[in-house]
């Protein structure tokens, strides 16, 4: 299989199996090869797209913002292969677990605030990041991404997972979709879509690019 993954982001074997994995400390009791790490594209939206083989645009060493990084599943893995590596969360549960994972990798910040409302943290992110990584479970999800879109480099990407049951549990994911999509014309140009159900029910991949 040709894949195009980011520099630092590799196949090993895991018991057996070529798994995507990155180099550096377990976090939530994945399978590990030396200094290698499986990623785990059912607990990852993001390692599901890279599975998928979604155009990312992600080539290893991006500045990152992501948002909605919870215990710190996904963005542990993106640090390990990325620049300086933002990441917001707003409830402090899972913010405590993502501070330990941030304790052995020196490029990830962790972030307590509301991906609702950049304004918060404007002041430590700089412009210009390469990538925005959203995986947000709430009303408005392209909201989110246009208000988080003035952080974006002028050729950057936004990645972003729409959870359709967090918009509208009533409706058929498709046209949520649709309409989560359509909003987002607003600030980027849609580059990529594609469903996720094969890791995710219900969940769209989107790479998108700034206008």
């Amino acid at each position: 299989m040709s894949e195009d993954l980011p520099a630092g982001v590799e196949r090993h074997a895991f018991d057996g199996t070529e798994r995507l994995a990155t180099r550096g400390e377990s976090v939530y009791g994945e399978p590990t090869d030396g200094e290698w790490r499986a990623w785990n594209p059912a607990r990852s939206k993001l390692g599901a797209m890279l599975e998928l083989e979604v155009e990312t645009g992600l080539e290893g060493g991006e500045t990152v913002l992501y948002l909605g990084a919870a215990s710190g599943t996904t963005v542990s893995h993106v640090a390990d292969f990325s620049g300086p590596t933002y990441a917001v969360e707003f409830a402090p549960r899972p913010a405590r677990d993502l501070l330990e994972a941030a304790g052995s990798r020196s490029r990830l910040f962790p972030l307590l605030a509301d991906a609702r409302k950049p304004e918060t943290y404007a002041h430590v992110v700089e412009g210009g990041v390469d990538a925005v990584v959203q995986d947000v479970a709430t009303r408005g999800q392209a909201r989110v991404a246009l208000e988080n879109r003035r952080f974006l480099a002028d050729d950057g990407r936004l990645l972003l997972a729409v959870k359709a049951r967090s918009e509208d549990v009533t409706r058929e994911p498709a046209d949520v979709f649709a309409e989560v999509c359509s909003e987002l014309e607003a600030g980027y140009e849609l580059l990529e879509r594609r469903r996720l159900d094969a890791y995710h029910d219900d969940h769209l991949g989107v790479v998108a690019r700034p206008r």
